[in-house]
């Protein structure tokens, strides 16, 4: 069963906003509407925004949503965080706000919340009358997932913007590789790909002459802003995954490269903490910070 968080669970049971807004004869005011997803995939939302057209202000969001627990939650989330913001403001409203205006989500519904930025984007642009700028090349590139109709090009935009790096954070995303699962080695080699990518954009030629490339260094980060860094990627990346199982994680101490932490819950008992260090852990730091970071778990002082 899945662990929810308070907010998620009275969303789901209390769900604000639901419904439809009607077309009217009210001045200055139109209805701007988004769809996302597939009933025969598992999901589906249909989001309505009420607009003010004089100042592009959202007066009202209602949503439709065929889903389970965290779909609905998400849903009602979405429509409390958009209402009084500009067009423009809303467009800034990304899944990790939704997902922590919920106190967060479990790994494998976090495609709902990815679901409502979606439809989000779908009815402002519907709005405008224009086509998906940010995602409207979603549908092209090469079928990988047969099972939910994801293509390649999806794939590799939410590993860029969610920071993905494993095949299971990919179907947790977007569903890709949780059917019949036999996409998954491509998701692998697509996840590895992006990799590359993002790494040849730390480099550029130093010389168009020589042809020698160089990498460019980053600005070294002062203590405070490590450990800020650090704090910051624990807190949105590594917690609400232990959390979701019953763990914990706490900064400890931070040394140079190393960084201490304590191990708490059902993560400072299991047999396998060694692995939640180095995978869940570790290799996070060394993906958002640095890739001499390494991690040290340290014994409660009581």
């Amino acid at each position: 069963m899945w662990e929810y968080t308070d907010k998620v669970l009275e969303l789901f049971y209390n769900p604000k906003n639901q419904g439809e807004i009607e077309e009217t004869a009210e001045q200055n005011v139109k209805i701007a509407t988004g769809e996302v997803g597939s009933i025969a995939c598992g999901d589906a939302l249909r989001l309505h925004l009420k607009v003010q057209v004089d100042t592009d202000k959202i007066l009202d969001a209602r949503f439709q949503t065929f889903g389970c627990t965290s779909a609905i939650a998400s849903s009602s989330a979405l429509t409390e965080l958009v209402k009084d913001l500009t067009l423009d403001e809303a467009l800034k409203v990304t899944n990790k706000d939704i997902a922590n205006y919920l106190g967060g989500l479990p790994e494998a519904k976090m495609h709902c919340s990815v679901m409502g930025q979606e439809a989000l984007e779908a009815a402002i642009f519907n709005y405008r009358g224009i086509e998906r700028e940010v995602h409207d090349d979603d549908d092209e590139g090469a079928l990988i997932c047969t099972c939910f109709g994801i293509s390649d090009t999806k794939i590799r935009r939410v590993i860029r913007e969610n920071s993905l790096i494993t095949a299971e954070e990919v179907t947790n995303y977007v569903k890709a590789g949780g059917g019949c699962g036999s996409c998954l080695a491509t998701i692998d080699d697509i996840i590895r790909d992006v990799q590359r990518e993002s790494a040849l954009t730390i480099a550029a030629p130093a010389s168009h002459k020589s042809g020698v490339v160089t990498e460019i260094a980053k600005p070294a980060l002062t203590t405070v802003q490590k450990i800020a860094l650090i704090q910051k990627v624990l807190d949105e990346e590594v917690r609400p995954v232990l959390l979701a199982d019953g763990g914990d994680v706490e900064l400890y101490d931070v040394e140079g490269d190393r960084v201490k932490v304590l191990l708490q819950g059902a993560c400072g008992s299991c047999s396998s903490s060694t692995a939640t260090l180095k995978i869940a852990i570790e290799a996070r730091l060394r993906d958002r910070i640095s890739q001499s970071i390494v991690v040290e778990a340290v014994e409660p002082l009581f």
